[in-house]
């Protein structure tokens, strides 16, 4: 109804705002919506919000049965794992195959290992530091 009435978003009644909201701050903050328009131009809203309705409904229920194998493997690799990252739901959705899980025993080596890895040398600051004096060149 937003999209119709407020912010213009409908082809059929155009870029125009239908309503005038009123907000009665000291009376719990009702919101009342006065209807400056006539009974016709409501039945065309109504239609036209029914059609948005409608008609992203069929998108959605499309897209989804198109895309039905897909969510299925991503919903078995969910219940075989639990938790799985942006990188293999891609796998997954391009076909791909899921690497084996790793052990909790392996994952805390991997992790080790990445902490104990040397890191790249310390860059000086570009802004020195408030209470250092600038150095000289």
């Amino acid at each position: 109804r937003k999209m119709v009435c407020e912010w213009g978003m409908s082809d059929a009644m155009g870029p125009l705002t239908f309503g005038k909201k009123e907000e009665q701050i000291f009376l719990g903050r009702e919101i009342a919506q006065h209807q400056d328009y006539s009974e016709d131009t409501a039945l065309k809203i109504d239609q036209e919000v029914k059609r948005f309705v409608t008609d992203n409904y069929q998108r959605a229920h499309r897209l989804l049965s198109e895309s039905k194998e897909t969510l299925i493997k991503i919903a078995d690799a969910l219940l075989a794992r639990e938790v799985l990252d942006a990188e293999q739901v891609k796998r997954l959705a391009a076909g791909l195959p899921l690497d084996e899980p790793q052990s909790v025993a392996a994952r805390v080596i991997a992790a080790e290992e990445d902490e104990l890895r040397p890191r790249t040398k310390e860059r000086t600051p570009i802004v020195p530091a408030l209470n250092k004096p600038l150095p000289q060149e």
